[in-house]
């Protein structure tokens, strides 16, 4: 048995322990979670079945502490704070590795949340707005007529690749003497 395998030998068996490991997963995140990647967690950390996992997800969704939307699973108000009186409970080793592993995904989900490309299509052409977000308020807004809709495609995707990079070199230039 290696080292994980031992940290993990107490798997969790009840069903308030699996749905207090989704509501730990789901408090750690600014934004929504794709039920993929929610299942691979808890099936990973938790060592859970399929079947428990979509049953204790389902019941959270009853009780009103977990909802969802087009774009994933999301904690409610609700889920949130009775997470936070008992989360403790959840072993200690399953809470560090769930951690760890939750930070980048929390940090490339802040980001994609202040990042904003939408564009939309009329008689006039295609027009492409760009927004950044500092996380009080809009630093950057920029609409652009472009000459097509795959073009605008391309500049939404280049935008939300560099959009720091891309407000960076326009304060430069606009302050260029």
């Amino acid at each position: 048995m290696d080292e994980l395998d031992m940290e993990y030998h107490g798997t969790l068996r009840e069903k308030l322990d699996i749905k207090l490991l989704l509501l730990f997963i789901l408090r750690r995140l600014p934004g929504s979670l794709k039920g993929e990647t929610l299942s691979d967690l808890c099936l990973e950390y938790g060592r859970i079945g399929y079947f428990e996992y979509a049953e204790c997800l389902g019941e959270l969704m009853d009780a009103g502490h977990v909802e969802a939307s087009f774009d994933g699973y999301r904690i409610t108000e609700k889920g949130d704070r009775n997470c936070a009186i008992v989360e403790s409970s959840l072993p200690y080793s399953t809470r560090s590795h769930l951690e760890k592993t939750l930070k980048p995904m929390a940090e490339a989900m802040r980001r994609l949340n202040m990042i904003g490309a939408t564009h939309t299509v009329s008689e006039d052409g295609c027009q492409v707005e760009l927004k950044l977000n500092d996380g009080v308020s809009n630093i950057l807004e920029l609409r652009i007529l472009c000459s097509g809709e795959e073009q605008a495609k391309k500049m939404e995707a280049l935008f939300r690749k560099n959009a720091e990079k891309t407000y960076h070199k326009m304060i430069e230039l606009l302050n260029e003497e």
